[in-house]
């Protein structure tokens, strides 16, 4: 006959048991995230090596100057000089008169002079 002590005891292997199955098993998902992030991984750098080597490829000086001449002798193109090139501030500046202004800043009812603009709730109408 099994006494207390008994059952006891095989409840606490039997729970021992499934604790330790549980164990195995959340760390057995564990580690298939862990290869599955470095597969990941792998393939990322894979992709970032291949893309450095297209980008040394295409920046070449010498694949870049080969397009320069295909582009001055098929498509008749120019190059650039310096002196089409400037700056910001040696732009001529457009002359501001009353007429753009006032019209800005009443959203083009300046033109209307024969009645007063209303406004409603910011809004001129």
């Amino acid at each position: 006959m099994f006494r207390t002590s008994d059952i006891v005891l095989i409840a606490v292997m039997v729970s021992a048991a499934a604790l330790t199955y549980k164990t195995k098993r959340e760390a057995e998902e564990q580690l298939a995230a862990v290869h599955k992030i470095q597969a990941q991984i792998r393939y990322e750098e894979d992709t970032i090596d291949l893309l450095k080597a297209d980008w040394s490829l295409l920046t070449q000086p010498s694949r870049l100057q080969k397009l320069a001449e295909i582009y001055k002798s098929q498509l008749e193109l120019e190059p650039v000089s310096a002196r089409q090139i400037i700056g910001l501030d040696e732009l001529p500046a457009k002359p501001v008169t009353i007429e753009d202004l006032s019209s800005q800043r009443l959203g083009g009812m300046a033109d209307s002079g024969d009645k007063d603009p209303v406004v409603t709730g910011g809004i001129v109408q």
